[in-house]
């Protein structure tokens, strides 16, 4: 194990994670006083979801950059993509309160995300399965998302 490159593969998205909690920290309120899903989860259960699916999403890119599949670089720009959209969602959805634009943005990863999970198993089947409790969030977060925008 390359343990820089496993650490550095850890922190881009924890740190997108948290860079992206900086921004919306103080709108957390907002989703307490939405008329949420009867399924919605309280508001403190999103952060330890995030650090984990964050921390999964590492350790799979981790796995992809070592491999040695020419088709690993594609796979990291996809991966980077999802990452740059991932980030985007909560502003719209928290700081705009804009929750169709938030759907649409939380469309767009969800495929983005399907995309690359075709990509990761064809490289290295590891980083497929644990993006799988990943996207099974993702489809969980639209139906929420969804549903926010249509009781609000």
């Amino acid at each position: 194990m390359k343990k820089r490159t496993f650490i550095i593969s850890l922190i881009i998205p924890l740190l997108v994670g948290a860079i992206s909690a900086f921004i919306t920290n103080n709108q957390m309120e907002t989703y307490s006083n939405l008329n949420t899903p009867l399924l919605a989860p309280p508001g403190w259960l999103f952060p330890i979801v995030w650090t984990l699916l964050y921390i999964l999403m590492g350790i799979s890119s981790y796995f992809i950059y070592i491999s040695h599949d020419p088709k690993r670089e594609n796979a990291l720009i996809v991966y980077s993509f999802q990452l740059f959209i991932n980030f985007c969602w909560p502003l719209f959805f928290f700081n705009l309160h804009n929750y169709f634009l938030s759907l649409m943005i939380l469309i767009a990863l969800i495929l983005t995300v399907i995309y690359m999970l075709i990509i990761f198993k064809k490289i290295n089947p590891k980083s497929f399965y644990l993006n799988i409790p990943y996207i099974l969030w993702l489809f969980f977060a639209l139906y929420l998302n969804f549903m926010i925008f249509i009781n609000n």
